[in-house]
């Protein structure tokens, strides 16, 4: 397959829009018909080329329909990261069918209030990669399925639902619903985004032209596929354009350094958090960075402080690109480019076909309204919220106040229902976290407001560095800050904890915060 000019193909979106598949079942096909011997999905143990995976996805497809699968079903997939799960996505998708990702190290109690609210038809585990899968499939009595031989390596299937009714389809990829994803929520109470095959592709195109993917590169791919960002941006913006999925169930340090050292790795993408624990890894082993081919790193799906940032370019030698996006927009909004980074912690410019504004707020910074093709078709069975989070003519209210640079860079500055107001003046959590990671001891913190009588004041919680309580404490880092910030921004309390609670993706859940309050 020939490279398409990404310049040409951006510059051009409707064009672009106007030659996506109609449907993300269809990535592998659409490379095995020119390559069919090219590496798509590594594990440990195989290797699956676009011919073996586009194969797989037709026997699986078939299979599925056997099972009972129909057009308009919710197919939920109890998943980690695995061959396995790439093969039942893109099989759900030909047939029709919605696929509700869900990652196994979800509670009990998560799994079973996902499957419920999305009716699903039928549940699938991926139980051979997956300990945490294995044991919800035992809970809900599934039987192992007899498809080794097609790909998938183990997987259990569910007892058929019965009572599903089968959502109404479109032959419009703008309006057929791919992808059923629960947020976490910044409120604790998930939400099921619905993402059209439109959207994941728009994304899939448009991250995979930034990056200048192309068949040589070898992506690492252990951001979970059940998350959008590991959906739309690693998993299918690779198959997009034709690259090799190195696939990891989850993120070790060290795995991730035998990889890029002697796999050939040329992309990683993480959260800020999986790149400080790199970084972390590195220094207690006192070792420098081996990664002969990688050309690109990404931090993406929760704020990147400064500190982190500088740290990450000097060990890793590159720049560490930045994104802003959510998984209503399927993620990704605006995004740094490949040759112009940013030297702040900007995240970039809007990504093309994407337009934005900036509404209630002051002459500079508002609550960012996006509009375009990656915006999702609402949440599933709640149009109180979808209206809500939607306006009639299409705006998508993200809730995060932003500003943009004389360059055009967008600028988060916090999410507005976390905005603390303290004694009249707006105090923006991201900015007093990036005072606190700076400090050398510090590995992350969260920072949210504690109301008090007549006001609001400033919590901080800080995870610190294995072996860092012996050089910081709450005192120490109180002093730190107030040489950073304002005196309205100064923490009223910090609180040092041994770990903060984390999505699986690393993204901090600050509502778990506000329990401990």
């Amino acid at each position: 397959m020939r490279a398409p000019d990404p310049a040409q193909m951006l510059d051009d979106i409707p064009a672009l829009l106007a030659a996506l598949p109609p449907r993300i079942g269809q990535l592998a096909h659409r490379i095995a018909a020119v390559a069919p011997e090219r590496p798509a999905l590594r594990e440990d143990e195989r290797e699956l080329t676009y011919g073996q995976l586009a194969a797989a996805v037709d026997a699986v497809s078939e299979r599925l329909r056997e099972a009972g699968v129909r057009p308009g079903d919710r197919v939920m997939l109890v998943n980690e990261n695995c061959a396995a799960l790439v093969i039942l996505l893109l099989a759900t998708s030909n047939l029709g069918a919605w696929s509700l990702v869900a990652n196994a190290r979800l509670s009990a109690a998560e799994i079973d209030a996902i499957q419920s609210h999305a009716r699903a038809r039928l549940t699938l585990y991926t139980t051979g990669i997956s300990p945490d899968a294995l044991a919800h499939a035992q809970r809900h009595q599934a039987t192992p399925a007899e498809w080794a031989d097609l790909g998938t390596g183990q997987v259990a299937l569910g007892p058929l639902n019965l009572d599903c009714v089968p959502e109404p389809t479109s032959p419009d990829p703008a309006q057929q619903c791919a992808a059923l994803i629960y947020t976490t929520g910044t409120t604790g109470h998930p939400k099921g985004v619905m993402l059209s095959h439109r959207n994941l592709l728009f994304i899939a195109a448009v991250s995979s032209l930034l990056r200048r993917v192309t068949g040589n590169d070898r992506v690492y791919a252990v951001l979970p596929i059940s998350h959008v960002y590991g959906l739309a941006s690693v998993c299918l913006g690779t198959l997009y354009a034709g690259g090799t999925l190195r696939l990891v169930p989850r993120f070790d340090p060290a795995r991730v350094l035998h990889a890029l050292a002697n796999e050939g790795v040329t992309i990683f993408q993480g959260v800020p958090a999986m790149h400080a624990k790199l970084l972390e890894h590195l220094d207690a082993q006192q070792r420098p960075l081996d990664a002969p081919r990688l050309r690109f790193i990404y931090s993406g799906g929760s704020p990147l402080d400064q500190t982190l940032k500088a740290r990450a370019e000097a060990r890793y030698g590159l720049p560490l690109h930045n994104g802003y996006g959510m998984t209503e927009s399927s993620p990704t909004i605006s995004q740094t480019r490949l040759d112009a980074p940013c030297t702040d912690c900007s995240v970039g410019p809007l990504i093309p076909g994407v337009e934005a504004r900036l509404a209630d707020g002051d002459a500079q910074i508002g609550e960012l309204w996006v509009r375009g093709p990656n915006v999702m078709l609402g949440y599933y069975r709640d149009p109180a919220q979808t209206r809500a989070a939607l306006s009639a003519d299409g705006w998508l209210k993200t809730g995060d106040m932003a500003r943009f640079d004389e360059h055009g860079n967008l600028h988060i500055v916090g999410r507005r229902k976390e905005l603390i107001i303290r004694s009249g003046f707006n105090v923006y959590p991201a900015e007093v976290e990036q005072a606190l990671n700076s400090h050398p001891a510090v590995l992350q913190s969260a920072v949210i407001g504690r109301p008090v009588e007549g006001n609001e004041e400033v919590v901080a919680f800080v995870e610190l560095k294995p072996g860092a309580p012996a050089l910081a404490d709450e005192a120490a880092l109180g002093a730190w800050a107030s040489e950073r910030l304002a005196p309205y921004k100064r923490p009223a309390e910090i609180r040092i904890v041994e770990r903060l609670p984390a999505a699986a993706t690393g993204k901090i859940l600050k509502h778990r915060l506000r329990d401990l309050l």
